[in-house]
């Protein structure tokens, strides 16, 4: 413990003890010098005044009952009045004079710093209260930070600031609605030497995933210049995420990266004491390259997870990268408390019933649907207008705006990203939102109604008008997994993370086309013979598209791994089964650059489509690219849980040249516990599947094709669609045949398809013969546990006597 009558501490001297000394920020640092240097964590060296320091200020200029007498005034709920005891509270603050012992102590400790570190540059200075970046009590950035401040007149002027801003309205309001005393809080001072990130970059990890708060992920963003623009939303930073679980068996764990605008860049101004830091224009170059490379995502992946292993908890870090030096520093580490602190017994599924055009788009923080009159501000000062329940729509918010963002039902950014100040709030609030749309507060009308969706994926949604949602409200601890595996089917992995918490075995179906299709949006063949294209507005937008990729090629590898990593490390360990490419040839060439590899078909669905495109020279290198994903994915990921399955595979020697192929290409059956499994949606998968298995390892029957070919109808017309159904007998025979072939191989066979949840008999059917699996939607999944739970348990009640 550190020495309580201190009025200046050396940070190493600091310790996660003396929170009430020096506050949870400078605690935190001190731990981190004195404890983790050893593993080779950089953190900048400085000082503190202490708690001690502010209430000898505070006394000194007999401010305690001055300060007791305009708070006895407030009326936290009424905005006015905050804003004018807060303004007085200030005011009488920033008269006050620094006692003369701390000014000589300061004095002391910045000469002992310069001594140390011979670099001239300026100064951070940062506030740390008694009671701000604690478990239950850590809004982001509540109390004010300087950055850039130079010489000892300007740092004693910027200590008295940092006191003031103990009373901003934001903070008394904050301590008003936990029931924090306010004159029981006290501020510690943090004074560091600034790292040159205005010359490099800086920015925020958490050592969860910060929508779902999925444990196994370090979660990295960054901006050019000083990171203050990622925690206000100013810009939209680059993202990584990287999975601990195989980070830690050495394997190349960086499962997605996502370039941002970085449209601001906030350096240090020359000559302007008052205002030390300036945004400026982030050049185009720059803006199109990453600010960080995968060896620098790497260590700050293993400093993040040696912090929280060290504090035993989720962690919320900042970062910089000094520009002259190029190393890399943490400058701030305080738990995560958005998900850190939660026991999930229970999750709320969101699902949008109608569908309309969005008035804007951007990134969805958090899964929930809200809708209310849209409130379109300019700044906090027009708080009076925003009603209770009203959806906020602005620029990007600050702390300034906290109180205002309580009473909102969800918040609408133009700027911002997953780390900004918007996203860390709308978290704690449990409120929707959606941030760095470019356009929110030109598209949306004020008095509008209008519906806020995050639950369609990462791409979060503002729709005209009060859409209709439904809420399944899941309690976890209640759901009882049958032994007969309940699999998820699942396209998105902007969903993924949320997902896994479901009560699943894993992923029974993965299709590729969802991510083919939003995400890479390029024919894969277009990519391969890119400078022979003719059409020249396809080379256009496969240019745009692949811009930062020397071989475009790499273009495609790259995204599918990344998404198909996403959804293999959210389910991690268990089986992801990962079906290969099945677009009909009319829907590849809806892929930018397709219609000059795909041929003109009568009947697409039964045409160029599944097993029969691979070895064709019309595709065979666009499945090479899908097949060096996998192997990517599998191998130099380390997600040996991701296993491939083939789909519309009409002969027994179509399985035997793709199972050959795919050798070829580096995916060869059992290296790397490498298993391939067949789509059953074809009568000759059903007749011949003893022969199939000499190549298959499993089977999955899609009942959907499965009927449709065996009844002979299109599942698509509506002239015939009453004859569609799942539990025809012919189809009936075939699934029980194909599953008891299988079963007599030792190949594991599942079911993907809806009747399971909707049909209790169909479960009952598929149960009584012995099925290995079956898949489902989301939305669908509880129902289906449910039928086939009690399927399990009424064959248990047939067949032992009691």
């Amino acid at each position: 413990m550190a020495d309580e009558t201190a009025l200046v501490l050396d940070l190493e001297r600091c310790g996660i003890d003396d929170i009430a000394l020096v506050g949870g920020k400078n605690a935190s640092l001190g731990e981190m010098i004195s404890r983790l240097k050893k593993d080779g964590i950089a953190v900048p060296g400085g000082f503190a005044l202490t708690a001690h320091a502010y209430r000898h200020f505070i006394e000194e200029n007999a401010f305690g009952p001055r300060l007791a007498a305009i708070l006895k005034g407030l009326k936290a709920e009424d905005h006015a009045s905050l804003t004018k005891v807060a303004g007085k509270a200030q005011a009488l603050i920033r008269k006050g004079k620094l006692p003369v012992d701390t000014i000589a102590a300061v004095r002391h400790a910045l000469a002992k710093m310069t001594a140390k570190d011979r670099q001239r540059g300026g100064l951070a200075v940062r506030s740390s209260a008694t009671a701000e970046d604690l478990p239950g009590a850590s809004f982001a950035g509540l109390h004010s930070s300087y950055l850039n401040i130079r010489g000892e007149r300007q740092l004693l002027g910027t200590v008295i600031s940092c006191y003031a801003s103990l009373f901003t309205a934001r903070a008394v309001k904050y301590r008003e609605d936990r029931g924090f005393p306010h004159l029981d809080i006290a501020l510690s001072v943090c004074v560091q030497r600034m790292v040159r990130s205005d010359k490099g970059c800086a920015g925020v990890c958490f050592t969860l995933e910060p929508e779902s708060g999925f444990r196994d992920i370090v979660h990295i963003s960054a901006c050019w210049g000083l990171g203050e623009n990622i925690v206000q939303g100013a810009v939209n930073p680059d993202e990584f995420m990287v999975f601990k679980k195989t980070f830690e068996q050495g394997k190349d764990a960086i499962i997605s990266r996502k370039l941002g605008q970085k449209e601001k860049t906030m350096v240090y101004s020359r000559g302007n004491a008052g205002k030390p830091v300036v945004n400026t224009v982030t050049p185009p170059g720059r803006r199109a390259r990453f600010c960080l490379g995968d060896d620098e995502v790497r260590l700050l992946a293993r400093w993040a997870m040696q912090i929280e292993k060290h504090y035993g908890m989720p962690m919320d870090i900042e970062w910089a990268r000094d520009g002259l030096t190029g190393e890399m520093f943490i400058v701030q580490a305080r738990p995560e408390t958005a998900h850190g602190t939660e026991a999930k017994a229970r999750i709320v599924d969101y699902s949008l019933e109608e569908k309309a055009e969005p008035l804007a788009t951007g990134i969805a923080i958090g899964q929930k649907i809200a809708a209310g009159r849209a409130c379109v501000l300019k700044s906090p000062k027009q708080a009076g207008r925003i009603r209770a329940g009203d959806v906020l729509v602005t620029d990007y918010t600050n702390p300034d705006w906290d109180p205002v963002l309580k009473k909102a039902a969800a918040i609408v950014t133009n700027k911002g990203g997953r780390t900004s100040h918007a996203s860390i709030v709308a978290r704690e609030l449990g409120a929707a939102a959606v941030v760095g749309t470019g356009n929110a507060t030109t598209a949306i009308r004020h008095g509008s109604e209008v519906t806020v969706s995050c639950a369609e994926g990462q791409q979060g949604r503002v729709y005209k008008g009060k859409l209709a949602w439904s809420e399944t409200e899941v309690e976890l601890d209640s759901v009882r997994l049958p032994r007969t595996h309940a699999m998820l089917i699942l396209g998105d992995p902007g969903r993924a993370f949320h997902q896994s918490m479901l009560p699943s075995h894993g992923i029974g179906l993965m299709r590729l086309e969802f991510v083919i299709a939003n995400a890479i949006k390029a024919h894969p063949m277009a990519l391969v013979h890119y400078d022979r294209l003719r059409d020249k507005q396809a080379k256009k937008e496969l240019s745009q598209l692949t811009r930062g990729y020397a071989d475009k090629k790499e273009y495609f590898i790259d995204r599918l791994s990344q998404a198909v990593a996403t959804i293999a490390a959210a389910f991690y360990p268990r089986e992801v089964i990962v079906r290969m490419s099945d677009f009909k040839s009319n829907e590849y060439a809806n892929l930018v650059g397709g219609r000059e590899f795909e041929p003109e078909e009568e009947n697409p669905m039964l045409g160029f489509r599944g097993a029969s495109r691979y070895y064709h020279d019309r595709y065979r290198e666009g499945f090479r690219l899908e097949c060096l994903a996998m192997k990517r994915v599998r191998e130099d990921m380390g997600f040996e849980n991701v296993k491939l399955m083939i789909p519309f595979c009409r002969t027994v020697e179509e399985g035997r040249k793709v199972e050959a192929l795919m050798k070829q290409f580096g995916l060869k059956r059992g290296v790397n516990k490498l298993e391939l499994y067949l789509m059953v949606e074809i009568p000759s998968n059903v007749l011949l599947l003893h022969e199939f298995a000499r190549y298959f390892d499993g089977f999955s029957i899609g009942s959907n094709d499965l009927t449709q070919l065996t009844l002979g109808i299109d599942r698509d017309s509506a002239v015939i669609s009453g004859l569609f159904d799942e539990r025809n007998e012919a189809t009936r025979l075939l699934i029980s045949q194909a599953v008891k072939t299988a079963r007599g191989a030792g190949r594991k066979i599942g079911l993907c398809g809806q009747a399971p949840s909707d049909i209790p008999e169909f479960a009952e059917f598929l149960v009584s013969l012995g099925i290995s699996s079956v898949s489902f939607n989301a939305d669908a999944l509880l129902k289906g546990i449910e039928n086939i739970n009690r399927a399990e348990d009424k064959l248990v009640k047939d067949y032992i006597p009691v």
